[in-house]
């Protein structure tokens, strides 16, 4: 799944990782919108076995996006702003 930014694309840009790899991202997208628009496909693996997930909800009230966040444990990828440096780890 590969979003498409269609507006805010003139938000000064920033860079942060995803499993090691460097992902473009705009300054006030969530995780989540950043992930997906820098075409990544998932957030995360479901643990039970039924490949990527790229997110339910949108809004903070399911699972569907947890990832790991260097310093920070288990974040919700649509709730957690991007920044600078920020590390995160598909679960």
């Amino acid at each position: 799944m590969t979003a498409t930014r269609l507006l805010d694309q003139d938000r000064p840009g920033l860079i942060f990782t995803v499993d090691g790899v460097e992902v473009p991202a705009r300054q006030g997208d969530t995780l989540l919108t950043a992930m997906l628009t820098a075409g990544l496909g998932h957030v995360r693996t479901s643990e039970f076995g039924d490949g990527g997930r790229a997110g339910f909800c949108w809004m903070g009230a399911c699972q569907d996006c947890w990832v790991q966040v260097a310093g920070q444990g288990i974040r919700r990828a649509c709730t957690t702003l991007v920044q600078p440096g920020l590390e995160v780890i598909r679960r």
